[in-house]
């Protein structure tokens, strides 16, 4: 009979792995808006119709600036938003390609060697069209006796990534659309 020796390497990691996979498990909660919406997002729809409440729903979001996406009558839906430049922002956070405004002066050396250099013109030009942009969504659902209003705002780089993202559902926000939406329906 022959004995056949196994290195101890591959049957520990493959035993680590064995060991390690049996601790995946499921989240115990599902994942919430942080942080959580205002109680004044959610108010009694009372004894109005829902058409007229969406209505006066998108005249008070227009009249913010937002751009109304989406409108169902039958399920008391509005789905708007807007955006707006954020000036300087990718600045904050990037250090991507940083040069003066009229040039630049750099010495260096590689290889063994010195370099040293002068840049002149307007170098600063980028800095103008990095800027982020601010993107705003609501959704505003009224229906089952009562109104629902959500809000989030995401901050989007001059890259197209994803620099920020948060609910945005505010008391604030929250009663100043509320106080539009009553006074509309009200003419």
């Amino acid at each position: 009979m022959r004995l056949w020796r196994l290195p101890c390497v591959p049957v520990i990691a493959l035993v680590t792995v064995l060991v390690l996979a049996g601790c995946q498990t499921t989240p115990s909660t599902l994942p919430a808006a942080e942080p959580r919406p205002a109680t004044e997002c959610r108010w009694p729809v009372g004894d109005r119709a829902v058409q007229p409440l969406v209505r006066a729903a998108v005249d008070a979001l227009e009249a913010e600036g937002f751009l109304i996406r989406h409108t169902d009558l039958a399920l008391g839906l509005v789905s708007a938003e807007r955006t707006r430049i954020l000036p300087g922002y990718g600045d904050r956070y990037d250090g991507w390609d940083r040069r003066g405004m009229f040039g630049g002066i750099g010495i260096g050396g590689g290889r063994g060697g010195v370099s040293s250099g002068v840049m002149i013109g307007f170098g600063g030009v980028g800095s103008l069209t990095r800027d982020a942009t601010q993107l705003e969504r609501v959704s505003l659902l009224a229906g089952d006796g009562e109104v629902r209003v959500s809000r989030d705002i995401q901050v989007i780089d001059w890259r197209g990534e994803l620099a920020d993202a948060r609910s945005a559902s505010t008391a604030d926000f929250c009663q100043r659309l509320r106080g539009a939406i009553e006074a509309g329906g009200a003419r």
